[in-house]
């Protein structure tokens, strides 16, 4: 028995025809599997909570959708010792599928699925940060940030031109046009960033500071391109004190991992990191708004989640 949790508006509902094909597949080869679509925001986190809070043995739970669909069940897992995770790609970006080298065809993920023949155990991510003087904590399976990048995510995920590209299989310049539109908003500002061995860092003037699970994040920008998503640790980008202009330079080579030896960048490698800011900056969490923010734990949990997926990691 197979368990899948279906966004069908991902993609601006192309999902629902990806769906469609995958059902008449499983049908065809008398697949035994239940169905469950989300219908609204946060409602994939309400549907993994409901089908894993009781799982005493391992059950395949299988994720349709883009990175904010996986984000939201993996924030929903009640056991993650009991879950087999699987994962068909329908997003825009798909920064998770494209770190754990899983194949962007539907029906070729689906075949993996079906008939795996290798598993990896995945590092899990835990941002904690307060609303309201109340403590709230957020996992993610690719990415979190605060600054410039997250400004970019929050945009995205109300902007209607993403959804027009997406309805032309554009979606990902969508996030090169909200960068020119949030260039000319953004502020940097002071930070101070401290991690687990006791090393702190400040700098004047802060654009963004990227925590990476994977390689991936914003749709394939490759600011911590050497990270590893099994390795127990996470990977931080810093870019700062640098023109808007350079900001912009430094954006367009990181999709190709060219900017971490050029000046106003830097990198570490953690299990915990610190970050605190003089103003609120937006916050984010595999693409998911956690708001304006001006101070984020960021930890790598010891627990992790057996997926399947190649043995192989993408560079």
């Amino acid at each position: 028995m197979y368990i899948f949790i279906v966004n069908p508006a991902s993609r601006s509902g192309h999902a629902s025809q990806i769906w469609t094909e995958i059902e008449t597949l499983l049908k065809e080869r008398n697949i035994l599997y239940r169905v469950y679509f989300t219908s609204h925001r946060g409602h994939g986190t309400k549907l993994a909570q409901q089908l894993t809070k009781d799982l005493s043995s391992r059950t395949t739970l299988i994720v349709v959708g883009g990175d904010g669909t996986v984000n939201e069940v993996l924030n929903g897992i009640e056991h993650p010792e009991h879950i087999i995770l699987g994962y068909i790609p329908t997003g825009s970006g798909n920064d998770f599928a494209k770190g754990m080298a899983l194949p962007s065809d539907p029906q070729k993920a689906l075949e993996l699925i079906l008939s795996p023949n290798s598993y990896r155990t995945v590092d899990i991510g835990v941002l904690k940060y307060s609303e309201k003087d109340t403590e709230k904590i957020r996992k993610f399976a690719v990415s979190t940030g605060i600054g410039f990048d997250a400004a970019i995510c929050h945009q995205a995920l109300v902007s209607r031109l993403k959804v027009l590209l997406n309805r032309i299989h554009l979606g990902k310049l969508s996030y090169a046009f909200i960068s020119l539109r949030e260039l000319a908003l953004h502020k940097p500002c002071r930070c101070r960033i401290s991690f687990d061995n006791g090393t702190e860092v400040t700098f004047e003037k802060l654009h963004f500071a990227a925590v990476m699970n994977q390689p991936f994040e914003g749709g394939g920008f490759r600011f911590c391109p050497n990270a590893q998503n099994n390795d127990g640790k996470l990977d931080l980008c810093m870019i700062h004190d640098v023109s808007k202009i350079k900001l912009l330079f430094l954006m367009a080579i990181g999709l190709f991992g060219w900017h971490t030896s050029l000046k106003g960048v830097d990198t570490f490698r953690c299990k915990q990191v610190h970050i605190h800011t003089s103003a609120p900056m937006p916050v984010h969490a595999d693409g998911e708004s956690a708001f304006l923010q001006d101070a984020i734990s960021v930890t790598c949990e010891q627990e992790r989640l057996l997926m399947i997926a190649p043995q192989t990691i993408q560079k």
